[in-house]
């Protein structure tokens, strides 16, 4: 397990965060496609917290994309590194996430994020800000849609339908399971919204949500016990 410190420099204020994602988001590639879905390896990242004794813990877990093994996984853990403020959460992760991720013993392959890309309220989640400062291709697959509208996909699994920011389509309710509430799912960083919805979808053949985010979630919180015992 890697333990972080906050970054020398590191926003502190939510207009300083505001600031470096107006400096970032202008790196973001939206015409590649990225690696084929089903193919080399792919990674879920995710994060825990223990806001009372400030910690942070994050997991990357790489798995083979064909199989959906698990062939290696990092931890990090650190102080958290900005308060809790709508649409600058990457601020408090991205220390950590980035730990996790170098700590890894080969290289990630697709990264995916339990949170936004680009349909966040600037244009620029957590998908997309681990992106621009890693080059790696990202996505984002989240539980809710935020802030914005869409209609109820069709039943069957694979079905979908826009998520709009007004006219604006930032990413896709995707239906990953028939009949269950679908996710929401954007471009983080070199991938098309398409290739986004097909990795989503080799992702879950069975739940709802990516093995990805599953593997590093039930991960980043084992990580937190550890971090944190209970006296």
């Amino acid at each position: 397990m890697t333990t972080v410190d906050i970054p020398a420099g590191w926003p502190a204020t939510e207009e300083e965060a505001r600031a470096v994602q107006d400096g970032l988001r202008a790196r973001v590639v939206l015409d590649e496609p990225g690696p084929p879905p089903g193919t080399g390896y792919v990674t879920g990242v995710d994060v825990a917290y223990d806001d009372e004794r400030d910690v942070v813990a994050a997991a990357a877990v790489v798995l083979d994309a064909a199989s959906l093994d698990v062939v290696a996984e990092a931890t990090a853990v650190g102080r958290i590194s900005f308060p809790y403020v709508p649409g600058l959460l990457a601020f408090r992760e991205i220390p950590t996430v980035l730990a996790a991720l170098e700590a890894l013993p080969r290289p990630p392959g697709l990264v995916v994020c339990d949170g936004y890309g680009l349909a966040h309220p600037r244009r620029f989640g957590l998908a997309s800000h681990l992106g621009v400062l890693t080059g790696l291709p990202t996505i984002g697959v989240a539980k809710n849609p935020f802030t914005f509208t869409y209609d109820d996909p069709g039943a069957p699994r694979g079905s979908a339908s826009p998520l709009l920011a007004d006219d604006d389509e930032v990413g896709r309710a995707l239906r990953t399971r028939a009949g269950v509430k679908p996710v929401f799912v954007s471009v983080g960083h070199r991938v098309t919204l398409d290739d986004a919805c097909a990795h989503t979808l080799a992702l879950t053949p069975r739940f709802r949500l990516p093995e990805t985010t599953r593997r590093a979630d039930a991960l980043c919180r084992r990580a937190l016990q550890e971090a944190t015992p209970r006296r």
